[in-house]
């Protein structure tokens, strides 16, 4: 029997969670993604009385009054901020628990949460202690490139290579799979994140304004790019003048915001490139004729596929609505208790 086969269904509310750095998603077991929210906690710095979580704190970014604060309590795919972790994870497993209406009494459930393979004993203990206290009554940790790699489909099993690239926002987790395990193992703390700095350095040098963050991350969506697109686009770009501290706009083109990311982008060319370089022979035959995939919410750059596959000369593939690769991964692993118990001593074989 395989181990991707269903060994064991319970009719539970179990839930898979990609806790990221820009975004967090919860999957319930049998019902899909119910929660899909910025990782964004507002609370008042006085009270420490927590205001607003996910898109409505998110809008506060910029905007809150001296005495409330819109933080982002996770860095680089970790938890920087425990407090706050704890409690925006307890309002989206409420979230997902209050998805099927008040009603609906359930138990604690088991979670799995997706976690970058850089992340240290201590960072993963704080990951399972924030998710237990939210509420969980078990709790299991797994690689985010191995959540990604199941839920996008990839015959991880098999004696072939298969390779993924999940581009996040804290983080860009690489691996090469073969047999059912990582073969090869990379996560760099440069991702989504970097190319909004980008934005925001690359609009404050040339045109002494400054934009926030959630700006940055705006343009990035409606206009970034790899490559060249077929019809340029440009977007009115509305900031502080630095030298008059008053009000300005900018049009800001795509030829523009390319050229700006493209510092980062490189990097985790050059950190893809590296990871093929080491793969085994064997494998990456593999790879020359099954392709990388591309996941994350990096995988909806416009180009990055093709750029990647000029740059790697392999072929580049996105999978299925990246985005939720990871977070469908983790729920469907929580019906594959040999996978999980494998992950879950590969960790421990670790520390």
């Amino acid at each position: 029997m395989s181990i991707l086969d269903p060994i064991w269904k319970l009719m539970t509310y179990d839930l898979g969670i990609d806790l990221g750095t820009a975004n967090t998603m919860v999957y319930m077991r049998n019902h899909g993604i119910v929660v899909s929210e910025p990782s964004v906690v507002a609370i008042d710095k006085k009270t420490k009385e927590v205001l607003a979580v996910g898109k409505d704190a998110r809008k506060m970014i910029g905007r809150t009054p001296a005495n409330i604060i819109a933080i982002r309590p996770l860095r680089d795919g970790v938890i920087s901020d425990f407090d706050t972790t704890q409690a925006m994870i307890h309002h989206f497993i409420k979230r997902a628990h209050g998805y099927y209406g008040k009603s609906l009494k359930i138990s604690k459930p088991r979670v799995i949460v997706g976690v970058p393979s850089s992340v240290t004993e201590v960072e993963r203990q704080a990951v399972i202690d924030a998710v237990r206290t939210a509420g969980a009554r078990e709790v299991y940790i797994v690689e985010e490139s191995m959540a990604a790699a199941v839920g996008a489909g990839l015959p991880i099993e098999d004696a072939s290579g298969s390779m993924i690239v999940d581009v996040g926002g804290g983080t860009t987790d690489i691996a090469v799979f073969s047999l059912g395990d990582i073969v090869i193992d990379k996560t760099i703390r440069t991702a989504g994140d970097e190319m909004d700095e980008d934005i925001v350095n690359y609009v404050k040098n040339k045109y002494n304004m400054l934009i926030g963050e959630r700006s940055a991350e705006d343009i990035k969506i409606s206009i970034g790019s790899a490559m060249p697109l077929k019809k340029e686009k440009k977007q009115v770009v509305p900031g502080r003048d630095l030298l008059t501290g008053l009000p300005k706009t900018v049009e800001l083109s795509s030829i523009e915001v390319r050229d700006a990311m493209m510092g980062t982008i490189s990097l985790i060319t050059d950190s893809v490139k590296d990871a093929i370089e080491d793969t085994p022979p064997e494998l990456l035959k593999d790879l020359l004729l099954s392709g990388v995939y591309l996941a994350g919410g990096g995988a909806l750059i416009s180009g990055l596929d093709t750029f990647w596959s000029k740059e790697l000369n392999i072929p580049v593939k996105i999978v299925d609505d990246p985005i939720s690769a990871v977070a469908r991964g983790t729920s469907l692993m929580l019906d594959h208790i040999e996978l999980l118990d494998r992950v879950q001593k590969s960790w421990d074989e670790l520390v």
